[in-house]
């Protein structure tokens, strides 16, 4: 649905996106992720045609947003992190206006009233969008990129300003958005992301430094960590790790000197019969396994490792 190839946005001599691709597939809900100043906003402003890009190329459904915006930027919806609400129209009005805006063919009344049931603002179309609270604002925002049922929507920063309650309705609204449309839900906030998207495009920098499912990112930690628990001394444990080939490094993760059980947590290089080699090394030196399992980290601990590793 979305295709992104080598994309590079520059100012001057400053790069906001450095040689970026990605793709997202029909249906998909993508947290775009990285701290302020990662090239976030700029790469969904260039998805979107508010920008161009220096290289590379966009495309939505097939059709190039420079070569063919028209037919692109109708299946796109977008909310930029400041909503483009016009104050002194009521949510009617301004509805109104993007619905000849965007030229949509729907039936207007029932357009308008299962999109704003969706969004809950049923009850206040007849305001002023200046006397609106900042969540009906953002609501109204999200309205807008609904108009015309596009089937992608990019929402930027959708959460930002709003307090507890409305955030957990926003999110709550996202997943629901992700049943029938392609979403891409840009977001500073780890957990934020962790809780609404299945997969995450991590931005660092101006560059694409991870693109994977949300529960199986710990991978880009820089190769796969493994937690061992064995039984013997600690320096017989030691010294069989620092023979392996497959064992980049490790550290020791709990128990103490002359305990019967030793963990640690390791990092391996990835190659598929790691585990195999470590199980048949401790064999053949008569030190039992009594577990290996996967390492788990949060997506904190994911984030913060993966900007460490590439910071400029």
């Amino acid at each position: 649905m979305i295709k992104v190839s080598h994309l590079t946005k520059q100012y001057g001599s400053i790069i906001a996106l450095n040689d970026v691709s990605f793709t997202v597939k029909k249906g998909e809900v993508v947290g775009f992720l990285g701290s302020n100043g990662a090239g976030k906003s700029t790469a969904m402003n260039i998805i979107t045609g508010y920008l161009s890009s220096t290289s590379g190329s966009v495309s939505i459904d097939g059709y190039d947003i420079l070569e063919e915006p028209t037919e692109a930027k109708k299946r796109i919806g977008y909310l930029p992190e400041v909503p483009p609400l016009y104050p002194d129209m009521t949510v009617n009005e301004y509805l109104d206006f993007i619905y000849a805006l965007k030229g949509a063919w729907q039936k207007k009344a029932a357009h308008f009233k299962e999109i704003c049931e969706l969004t809950r603002i049923e009850g206040v179309r007849g305001r002023l969008i200046k006397n609106l609270s900042k969540g009906y604002r953002q609501r109204v925002g999200i309205a807008q990129a609904l108009v015309g049922n596009p089937p992608v929507l990019i929402l930027d920063e959708p959460t930002v300003g709003l307090d507890p309650r409305q955030i957990v309705e926003t999110r709550t609204l996202v997943k629901q958005l992700g049943e029938d449309h392609t979403v891409i839900f840009s977001s500073h906030l780890l957990g934020e992301v962790q809780a609404v998207c299945g997969r995450v495009i991590v931005l660092n920098n101006g560059r694409l430094v991870a693109d994977s499912q949300s529960d199986s990112l710990g991978q880009h930690l820089g190769g796969h960590e493994i937690t061992l628990k064995a039984a013997g001394n600690e320096s017989d444990v030691k010294a069989l790790l620092n023979t392996l080939k497959c064992v980049r490094r490790f550290e020791k993760n709990g128990g103490e000197e002359g305990e019967k059980i030793q963990t640690f947590l390791v990092q391996l290089d990835g190659s598929e019969n790691a585990r195999e080699e470590i199980f048949y090394a401790f064999a053949a030196k008569k030190l039992a396994i009594v577990e290996i399992k996967t390492a788990e980290y949060s997506l904190e601990d994911i984030f913060l490792s993966l900007v460490g590793q590439n910071q400029a």
